[in-house]
């Protein structure tokens, strides 16, 4: 794995931007999370804060509500040129979303494991998962699904 460049004058410039979202947010009453999608031209596409509390959902992170709006609004080759802006590394469910709307790239400010160790008690608990179990009967949508 080659490391990460050094930001630039326009990553900071954007990243400052999500790190006021994540303050407003703050301010609002939700959770410290805040970021924006910005186009190839540099033109802010879209923005938004955590609002976990205020919408009383637990999916209306920031990230994923910007890469719902990147694959409802934006061609494909569009949202590949863009870049999303984040105060925090994205969670698991984000980066999935992330991968799945083809946006072109993430920068962020605050890392996982940053995050976790300013939060009391650190990260999420895990869930415990067991499987995989019925492999035969659960493959028969799935094949359906990706077969033409």
């Amino acid at each position: 794995m080659s490391p990460t460049p050094a930001p630039t004058a326009d990553d900071e410039k954007y990243l400052r931007m999500a790190i006021a979202l994540a303050a407003r947010g703050v301010a609002e009453g939700d959770a410290p999370f805040g970021s924006l999608l910005v186009g190839a031209d540099g033109t802010v596409l879209a923005e938004s804060y955590n609002t976990v509390r205020s919408d009383d959902d637990i999916t209306a992170h920031p990230e994923l509500k910007l890469a719902r709006w990147a694959a409802r609004e934006l061609p494909a080759a569009e949202a590949a040129s863009t870049t999303m802006y984040t105060s925090c590394q994205p969670c698991p469910m984000c980066t999935g979303a992330l991968a799945r709307s083809g946006l072109g790239r993430v920068v962020y400010a605050l890392s996982s494991r940053q995050l976790d160790g300013l939060k009391p008690g650190g990260g999420f608990p895990e869930v415990p998962q067991d499987g995989p179990w019925l492999y035969e009967e659960a493959r028969v949508p799935v094949s359906a699904y990706y077969t033409p």
